[in-house]
């Protein structure tokens, strides 16, 4: 079943979300839904605060990025077959120099800025049977796993932006908050009027 997208300006979205346990309700339809609801929105990453919910887990998804040229045909490969659940996961190290890569998010569309961030991350999760893993990204997979990460931080990509951009796109975000938006999947608005 495809849910609304929270978007911007809703509290959930800055909520630093709590840890889940195996006996979650509906955990897999949870899982489902959470899919059915990214890729109705053609995202490679969800995160369950984007769907109102402050928990700790967020889906990832690289594989429309396979078709881009720019990467190697080996890059092409990982990014086609990664797919994961991620829970109650915890970045352990984030490493090298940053890089530039102009990023968006299903909860504020319409807005595309270039985010510096660290090329390889170690993260420690649950995957949906709940069995640990400890693993290293780097490249274009550490990028969407540390955006879905900040998620469940209360972080959004916007928040690593300089001062000058936030002013830049300040009326863009407050539109988006009011629902002045045209986004092509559902989405719920914290301050949109009530039509009566």
């Amino acid at each position: 079943m495809i849910l609304p997208v929270v978007a911007y300006g809703d509290p959930v979205l800055r909520k630093i979300a709590e840890p889940i346990t195996k006996d979650y309700p509906n955990l897999d339809a949870l899982i489902q839904n959470m899919k059915d609801t990214m890729y109705g929105a053609s995202g490679v990453g969800l995160a369950a605060p984007q769907i109102g919910l402050p928990i700790r887990l967020f889906l990832v998804d690289t594989e429309p990025f396979a078709e881009d040229d720019e990467y190697s045909k080996e890059e092409q490969e990982q990014l086609k077959n990664f797919q994961r659940t991620f829970i109650n996961a915890e970045i352990l190290q984030e490493e090298g120099d940053e890089w530039a890569f102009n990023e968006g998010c299903l909860s504020i569309p319409d807005v595309r800025e270039d985010v510096f961030r660290q090329p390889k991350v170690t993260i420690k999760y649950q995957d949906e049977d709940f069995k640990t893993h400890t693993e290293v990204y780097d490249g274009l997979i550490a990028r969407v796993v540390q955006h879905e990460y900040d998620h469940i931080e209360g972080i959004l990509f916007t928040d690593k932006l300089s001062s000058l951009k936030k002013r830049l796109i300040k009326g863009k975000l407050a539109n988006i908050s009011k629902g002045k938006i045209n986004a092509d999947y559902r989405m719920r608005f914290p301050l949109q009027k009530k039509k009566r």
